[in-house]
Order: structure tokens, then sequence, then C-alpha cells
């Protein structure tokens, strides 16, 4: 698994790319939280509901089909940039310079291929959701209160498109790194040791307090 991971950045045209798409991913990330809150909310209504006025959520298990998609897919993409995905760090921490370099580009187009094939996938069943003359454009719908489902189909390959896209800027960060077999590439997701960690969690506190000296 993956441990802590810091992305460098530059004036280059990968880096303005990559921190471009970054902002783009931080929202869909809080969208993801807000998805996360928002179903916490309809468990707590739904259940009061039933408990003090007997009359549950309508179509409370239909709400959960479709923000489950959310919460699971939205976030890859961000997760990636951090470098938080499940890795073999055990045996590519064995490399060092451009061996490492090679290894992670090899292991980045993989994964790329695995999403262009979700992206496919996802989008022919979306596809067999989604017809414009039906009623709400969708061909089926949950079972209790009838919602379309093709939004939520929908959503799994865009989640996977902006993947794709956040996969083709660390594969170019990595060629660029074995071309040039520098040692800390920008735009790429790299594992920090324990002191680098310190440092960062000593610079964040450092500058919290004294933002709150200063507000002072």
């Amino acid at each position: 698994m993956a441990g802590a991971t810091a992305v460098l950045t530059d004036d280059s045209r990968l880096s303005r790319l990559e921190l471009g798409l970054y902002k783009v991913e931080e929202k869909l990330a809080l969208t993801g939280g807000l998805a996360v809150l928002s179903l916490m909310l309809l468990a707590v209504v739904s259940v009061g509901g039933r408990n003090f006025f007997n009359r549950p959520v309508p179509g409370y298990v239909d709400w959960i089909e479709q923000i489950m998609p959310v919460i699971a897919f939205i976030g890859m993409s961000y997760c990636q940039r951090l470098g938080g995905h499940i890795r073999m760090d055990m045996v590519i921490g064995k490399f060092g310079g451009r061996p490492l370099w090679m290894a992670e580009f090899f292991g980045t187009l993989l994964i790329l291929i695995l999403a262009l094939l979700m992206i496919w996938g996802s989008w022919a069943h979306f596809e067999r959701s989604f017809e414009w003359t039906s009623p709400y454009w969708s061909r089926d719908s949950s079972l209790d209160i009838r919602l379309p489902l093709w939004p939520a189909k929908l959503l799994v390959p865009i989640a996977f498109s902006v993947m794709a896209v956040r996969l083709v800027l660390q594969a170019w960060g990595y060629g660029k790194a074995v071309i040039s077999g520098v040692a800390r590439p920008v735009a790429v997701p790299l594992i920090q040791d324990m002191a680098e960690i310190a440092a960062d969690e000593a610079r964040a506190v450092s500058g919290l307090r004294e933002g709150e000296s200063g507000a002072a």
C-alpha cells in the first residue's frame, strides 16, 4: 500500500496541466465528500421518520443506489494524484533512478489501458440505459420509486475519463524522468520517507500557529 507522497511542481507545461487537472479533481473529491454526507443525512431522516412518524424516506434504497457510484468513483483520480491507491511499494521501493521511473512508467501505462477498457465498457452500459425518446430519457429505472438509472451509469465513464487524463500526465512525467534521469520529477507522486513526512507536518503546524498569532 502507498505511503505518504508529495507531488512537485515547476513552470513547465506538464506541471501547469497537472495543477489544472488537480483543481478539477479537488472539486470532484469535494462532491464525493458531500455525497457521503448526504447519505448520512438521508439515513438519519429515514430512520427518524420511521421511528417517530412511521414515514421513512420513500425509495430509500433507490437513493442509496444513485449515490453510491458518486462515492465509489468520483474521487479515483484525486486518489491517484496523491498516490493513495494500492501499490507494491515494497517491491518498487527497491529500485532507484531510471529503473524506478521505468517501472512506474510501465505500471502507469498498464493502469491506463485498464482505465480505457473501463471507459469503453461503462459507456456501453450507459448507452443501454439512455434513450432520448423514453420518459426521463431512461430505458430502465430503480425498483421502488422508478428513478432513472442512466445518471449513475454515466458517472462511471466520466470518472474513469478523468482518471485516464491523470494517468496520461503521470506517464508523461515518468517518461521524462526516464529520459532525463532526474532524481525527483514533477507531476508524479513521490514517496516520502519519515524525515520528509515529519518536516511537512512541522511546517504545517508552524504555518497554522503563525496564522493564529497574526490574526490575534
